[in-house]
């Protein structure tokens, strides 16, 4: 079965799609062809920041079809080694966040939803 990823390094994200038993290796291969940056260069990190092992699954990781889907991939942090031969520290900038409705659009927007039902599909 298909795992979806969200491979984020700084302020860049790749989305992608692999097997449960994709090896890392096999997974970094894949992100060469599109940044071209070598297997032995790159540093996977899973959900709690923990270093992925070359040799291991990603279904080793807990990604898996059931948790890593297309509306809800899983997230995959990339460090690349440095001029210095060392590692980057691992870095995710936030995703910006819409700037705040102008006070004036602030009441209409509650304007008249006090009396709306509220449709289960609309407010998940």
């Amino acid at each position: 079965m298909d795992v979806f990823l969200m491979i984020r390094r700084k302020n860049m994200t790749i989305f992608t799609d692999a097997k449960e038993n994709t090896t890392i290796f096999e997974l970094k291969k894949i992100i060469e062809g599109i940044l071209k940056i070598t297997p032995v260069n790159q540093q996977l990190f899973n959900k709690d920041n923990v270093v992925m092992s070359d040799t291991k699954l990603l279904g080793d990781y807990g990604l898996t079809f059931a948790t890593a889907k297309p509306q809800c991939p899983a997230l995959v942090g990339l460090a690349v080694r440095q001029e210095n031969g060392q590692f980057e520290p691992l870095e995710m900038t936030p995703f910006s966040l819409p700037p705040d409705l102008p006070d004036v659009m602030k009441s209409q927007e509650t304007n008249g939803l006090d009396q709306m039902p509220c449709n289960k599909l609309i407010c998940e």
